[in-house]
């Protein structure tokens, strides 16, 4: 989703879980086509690659906002693909905020990140914007939504409103300066290839792609 997609999509919120659906059908419909590996395709070495926070770990960041129905359809798959992460690989989610309302929906993903639960509540929070309407970017709905998930509500606002969480929404904000994000999900293999949904066609098959650019990112890495 870009820019404009996401000023778009407040007048589009009723059909949202439509939309989530629809993609999720159509994902799951494509799942046994092959996707051709080809640069300048399915994905790109970008101009101006960053250095990883990950160390001797290969670094895959996804570019995301809770807010954006394309990554909500995406989750099912990602998250599958991350029950099976390599040993040599990080995984690292970074929030992009195009407006307002996915800036507050950065703090809630670093809150849950802070606490531990992410991982776990990712896909819930995803539903409840997408399929149960819920407007989680509104602080006292999120904390309410928090303690019907199990967590201390007094600790999610505290954290929500800390220093920490500040820290960490305001370098999701440089990230996205530096790599030039301008759609969501879009996903940065070891600082220096990116690729998409839309660049490989669907949203099942982005996670072969990115295992083939883990691999080439491996490969690469040996040579020194």
């Amino acid at each position: 989703m870009n820019l404009h997609e996401t000023r778009m999509s407040r007048r589009k919120a009723l059909g949202a879980a439509v939309a989530l659906m629809a993609f999720a059908l159509a994902g799951s419909a494509a799942a046994a086509t092959p996707t051709p590996f080809v640069e300048g395709k399915t994905y790109a070495r970008l101009a101006n690659p960053q250095p990883v926070e990950t160390g001797s770990k290969i670094e895959v960041i996804e570019f995301f906002s809770y807010g954006c129905p394309h990554c909500a359809a995406l989750e099912p798959y990602l998250d599958k693909w991350l029950a099976t992460l390599p040993s040599d690989v990080a995984f690292r989610r970074v929030p992009v905020m195009f407006h307002d309302a996915w800036v507050r929906l950065a703090r809630v993903y670093y809150t849950l990140d802070a606490i531990g639960d992410a991982r776990k509540l990712s896909p819930a929070v995803f539903k409840a914007i997408h399929a149960d309407g819920i407007d989680l970017s509104s602080d006292k709905t999120f904390f309410d939504w928090a303690a019907k998930q199990g967590l201390e509500s007094k600790q999610v606002a505290a954290v929500y409103s800390s220093f920490t969480v500040d820290s960490r929404v305001k370098r999701a904000m440089q990230l996205g300066k530096e790599y030039g994000i301008e759609s969501v999900p879009t996903v940065i293999v070891d600082g220096k290839f990116i690729t998409s949904s839309d660049r490989v066609g669907t949203h099942a098959a982005l996670p072969s792609e990115i295992d083939q650019l883990i691999a080439k990112a491996r490969a690469e890495r040996a040579k020194g």
